[in-house]
């Protein structure tokens, strides 16, 4: 990793090199402004229809990879981000409902580390509305090494169906600020 370390003392118009190795920190004294390069992001979807069991909280299978800048999304095991890099993330999904029955709540939740974290959901549903999407994003602080999201669902209907459609389920994520 290239480092950078100024002083609040140093001189405006000042020019800095690099070793050219890895992502570019920035400090100052001592403390990281910045760390710029392989910065983790990524953009999932389900590519399969899941039937989840109404009413229950069921991570959706976000199993199809648009990118993954940093290789920290799991889409084949266990579906979840794992960044390598600390820092604050804004993370987003969406879920939407796919049955022939009209579900009366859909919700998406980001889970970290296992537990609820952030909750969309969609308000109260109108009859006759098979169709219906809940979606979020939320800022969230991952350490780079233990912490995880997943993208969870919980649908209230008959028949509750995830839909398997790159628009309507997906899980993103980018770090924002490292720590």
């Amino acid at each position: 990793m290239a480092l950078i370390n100024t002083t609040t003392t140093g001189v405006l118009g000042s020019t800095f090199f690099g070793d050219g190795t890895g992502s570019l920190t920035v400090q100052q004294n001592g403390v990281t402004l910045g760390t710029y390069g392989n910065i983790p992001a990524f953009s999932a979807y389900a590519s399969a229809n899941q039937t989840i069991t109404s009413s229950t909280f069921t991570k959706i299978q976000i199993n199809t990879e648009e990118f993954d800048t940093n290789n920290n999304f799991d889409p084949t095991t266990n579906y979840r981000f794992t960044p390598t890099v600390a820092g604050y993330y804004q993370v987003s999904g969406s879920v939407n409902n796919y049955s022939s029955t009209s579900p009366t709540r859909v919700l998406a939740v980001i889970y970290k580390n296992g537990t609820a974290y952030k909750r969309f959901f969609d308000g109260a549903v109108s009859t006759g509305t098979f169709y219906t999407n809940a979606q979020g994003s939320a800022l969230v602080y991952l350490n780079g090494s233990t912490d995880y999201v997943e993208l969870y669902g919980f649908i209230v209907a008959t028949t509750a169906i995830v839909n398997a459609d790159p628009t309507h389920v997906y899980f993103q994520g980018i770090l924002i600020k490292a720590a």
